[in-house]
């Protein structure tokens, strides 16, 4: 068994909507059946006995190796706690290769997996052995990790539950909600909102008690202090016990609470000093520690924290005591876990030495041993929920305390006896406020009720409805995807929405140009959804990137399918037929919002079935208005955009908006049949999001298709009176579009420029110059930088051999050098002549036209 070209499908995919390990695995003859390997299936179970089926029930097909890696891989994840059921297995055309997807929830986790699944299905055909319980801890580590720690981990799931998108912008916590222009962002329990100078005074132990003062919040009397001598000064003039702190310090390092000796201050300064240059010296206020979170303006949830501590049993040493508490599989090191485990360090130690314990002492049975004066998890308290009992006085010293510091999400620390009756007649204070709170004690309490704190700050980053997303159109298809792609952009913008684009040209933000090369895949998707200057975005979806990796986000609003037609770039990543395409193409279909729409061309069969997997409704648009589906879709009452009498027509039941063609540059007057029926798609999707008529018509009326606008996307040039036409075109069905396009231009005699992609089948190569050969008067067959692994010579045979029962074509030429190729056509034009350029390299071929017409003016 041979495992290669491991992927991530980090998108919506071929396979699901979830996200996936592809890999393609190549078995021996004799490894396609596990019924040839004698007692390995058995030897497989023995190893990893959780293992389940190796085949879903209801398939019939031999169980093969790679079905073994398939429940291997996802068995191991499951059991070592990752939420994964999705797996899948299927045979492609090549013999003995197979297609292996398992779900992951973590890619690092889910790669890993596959390499142990490995390991596990070679050690059971060799019948040697594989250390189970290793592999578990292995996966179970990286997964802890890799994965969001609780506190963000519960934002992004309110996130999701709410329908709210989601990025991870690094491998920590900081994560995106939304797309474009309407996202916010959160690091941990910061967000976007959060402010620098409000952190920074959070930080500041001592002017955070200033403020709280003027705020008439309760606090601590204290001050700062330079050295040891002076933190007992300042001791002796507080009088009684009191805390010594970091001045800028969290998380409880290096804080002493209710020490008053002189030996006790000096130790506690010189830990103190040790996290902070500058330490704090503050009178203790008696009671419990109380941690508050606050939300924008409210209260969302309180607990009360308690020290670690053991209770005594009189046989086992307080060391015992902690190590048998450590094995609650809820204690973890960091904040992975709900709680921390105890650490017996040199804090807990002088906590133990003011008892008078040390880590060895056996206390006697019943007696509550306490290992730290401070109370936060992160060094192994425990919490209990008192949200419900929290008096509304004590929340309005919180709400206050945190919003006179300005902070949007606040741990407020408060001790007091306790939290029913309001600081004041009690003695209590605030004695800390704090940016970026842990949530844990909130989500996960050791005792009481779990509280929805990430759902209460997704609330107030987005309000009401709000899902952060910016409206997203999608277009895939065989041919017309870039102008289609940009003609919906124009449309957007003529709304006044600022648009993001992709297309095979380069990634486009409000018609600037960010990058470069074909961006039609996910990644380019992802870059224009992550910008803040973006309103709408208008994404091509090539097959490509949806095979490589998935889409690039989650669903859209509009899905336009232009044509599959006789496909592309067949024979590649074992899509062989149209009907394979098809497949690859309706994933945006599959995945249109609930409330969105689809956009297909009802006249391409492949195409107009996919309305069946689409979750919203569906447009469809062809040229003939009484075409069998587009009939029967208008009498259902649903809407459809077709031609009548020059017009574009888009009707709902009795209602009909028209445009006439004369006003929209892009179709030639309605001569060019295949933009007509790019403007008819565009026109659907501004339908589709709501656009008002008067600017689908603006827009429609103002869209340019010249080499500036869309580049090799049927430019057309005046060359001292005849006619250049220059287009990308590079397949079968193009080149049919392209000829019945030019059937409607007049010519005296008409020549075009032609070379062959190499990636494409023999077949497409030779249609392509079959079609040619019948409408056009001279062909000039080129060879340049196209030829994609093919041998010098090959494609240029290929479209020789197209030629050979050419009924028009009398002259045939052959260049090598596409700029060459053009200049021989140039050279050969006469006014009234017609010359169709397909060029390779878009950009550069455009510009050596416009040269060369130059060039012709000057001289004339």
């Amino acid at each position: 068994m041979e495992v290669s070209r491991i992927r991530a499908l980090r998108g919506p995919n071929l396979w699901s909507r979830r996200t996936a390990i592809e890999a393609i695995v190549k078995c021996t003859e004799a490894e396609c059946s596990i019924d040839n390997l004698p007692g390995f299936e058995a030897r497989l179970r023995s190893r990893f006995p959780e293992i389940g089926m190796l085949q879903p029930e209801g398939i019939q097909q031999p169980l093969s190796l790679a079905h073994a890696l398939e429940a291997a891989a996802l068995g191991l994840q499951a059991q070592a706690g990752c939420p994964v059921t999705f797996s899948r297995t299927a045979a492609t055309v090549e013999p003995h290769v197979y297609q292996v997807v398992v779900e992951y929830t973590e890619e690092a986790v889910g790669r890993f997996a596959f390499e142990l699944a490995e390991v596990l299905c070679r050690a059971a055909k060799r019948d040697t052995s594989f250390d189970l319980a290793d592999a578990l801890a292995r996966l179970r580590e990286l997964d802890e990790d890799v994965r969001l720690g609780p506190s963000t981990g519960a934002i992004v799931s309110a996130a999701v539950a709410r329908g709210i998108p989601y990025h991870r912008l690094t491998e920590g916590s900081m994560v995106q909600f939304g797309w474009g222009s309407r996202a916010r962002r959160i690091q941990a329990a910061e967000s976007s909102a959060t402010s620098a100078i409000a952190e920074s005074i959070a930080q500041d132990k001592e002017l955070t008690k200033s403020l709280l003062a003027v705020a008439g919040v309760p606090v601590p009397q204290g001050r700062t202090v330079v050295d040891a001598e002076d933190a007992w000064a300042a001791a002796c003039e507080i009088g009684g016990q009191v805390v010594v702190k970091p001045r800028d310090g969290n998380q409880g390092k290096g804080v002493a609470v209710n020490i008053e000796s002189r030996e006790q201050i000096m130790t506690a300064y010189e830990a103190a000093a040790q996290i902070s240059s500058e330490v704090i010296v503050e009178r203790h206020i008696a009671g419990h520690d109380f941690r508050l979170l606050v939300v924008g303006d409210k209260l969302v949830a309180a607990a009360r924290r308690d020290p670690p501590q053991v209770i005594g049993d009189g046989v086992q040493t307080i060391r015992e005591l902690v190590e048998q508490i450590n094995c609650d599989p809820l204690r973890g090191e960091g904040h992975a876990t709900s709680l921390t485990k105890i650490r017996l360090d040199e804090i807990a130690l002088a906590t133990l030495d003011k008892q008078a314990y040390t880590a060895d002492s056996v206390p006697p049975k019943g007696k509550r041993v306490v290992l730290r004066n401070n109370a936060n998890l992160s060094t192994g308290g425990t919490a209990t929920d008192v949200t419900d009992d929290v008096h509304p006085e004590v929340a309005e010293r919180a709400i206050a305390a945190a919003q006179m510091v300005g902070l949007d999400i606040c741990g407020v620390d408060m001790v007091c006896e306790t939290v029913h009756k309001p600081l004041e007649e009690q003695g209590g204070g605030i004695v800390e406020v704090n940016a970026a709170p842990g949530l844990r004690m909130h989500l996960s309490p050791s005792y009481g009720k779990s509280r929805a704190v990430g759902e209460a700050i997704i609330s107030a980053m987005f309000d009401g409805d709000d899902d952060g997303r910016v409206p997203v159109v999608a277009v895939a298809g065989t041919n017309g995807k870039t102008t289609t792609v940009r003609l919906t952009a124009h449309l957007l913008a003529a709304s006044g929405r600022r648009v993001g684009m992709t297309n095979s040209d380069g990634v486009y933000i409000q018609k600037q140009r960010i990058d470069t090369g074909d961006c039609s895949g996910p990644k380019s998707a992802r870059n224009v959804l992550m910008h803040p200057d973006v309103d709408a975005a208008v994404l091509e979806t090539a097959r490509g990137g949806i095979l490589r990796e998935g889409l690039g986000f989650d669903r859209c609003d509009v899905a336009i399918v232009t044509n599959i037609g006789m496909g592309d770039h067949l024979g590649l990543n074992f899509i062989s037929t149209v009907e394979d395409l098809a497949v690859v193409k309706r994933v945006i279909v599959q995945n249109v919002a609930p409330h969105g729409t689809a956009v297909l061309n009802a006249a391409d069969p492949m195409v107009a079935n996919m309305a069946d997997t689409c979750p919203g409704s569906v447009i469809y648009f062809a040229r003939e208005r009484n075409h069998p589906v587009m009939a029967t879709h208008r009498a259902q009452g649903k809407r459809v955009v077709y031609t009548e009498n020059g017009h574009i027509v888009a009707a709902e039941g009795h209602l009909e908006y028209r445009v006439a063609l004369t006003t929209v540059p892009l179709t030639a007057n309605g001569l060019i049949t295949f933009q007509v029926e790019n403007a008819m798609a565009a026109t659907a999707a501004a339908w589709a999001l709501g656009l008002d008529w008067d600017t689908i018509r603006a827009g429609l009326a103002t869209f340019v298709n010249d080499a500036g606008t869309a580049p090799g996307r049927f430019n057309m040039f005046d060359y001292h009176g005849a006619t250049l036409i220059a287009d990308y075109g590079h397949n079968p069905d193009a080149i049919l579009a392209l000829v019945d396009a030019i059937d409607a231009l007049p010519a005296k005699r008409r020549v075009t420029v032609i070379s062959g992609a190499g990636d494409r089948r023999d077949v497409d190569i030779r249609r392509q110059t079959e079609i040619l050969g019948d409408a056009f008067d001279e062909v000039i067959l080129y060879e340049d930088q196209c030829q994609r692994g093919r041998a010098d010579g090959e494609v240029l045979a290929l479209l020789r051999e197209g030629l050979k029962n050419a009924k028009r074509a009398a002259v045939t030429e052959e260049v090598r050098g596409e700029f060459l190729a053009i200049d021989m056509a140039l050279e050969r034009l006469a006014p009234g002549d017609l010359c169709l350029i397909l060029v390779d390299q878009v950009e550069e071929a455009l510009t050596h036209i416009a040269q060369r017409i130059a060039e012709a003016d000057n001289a004339a």
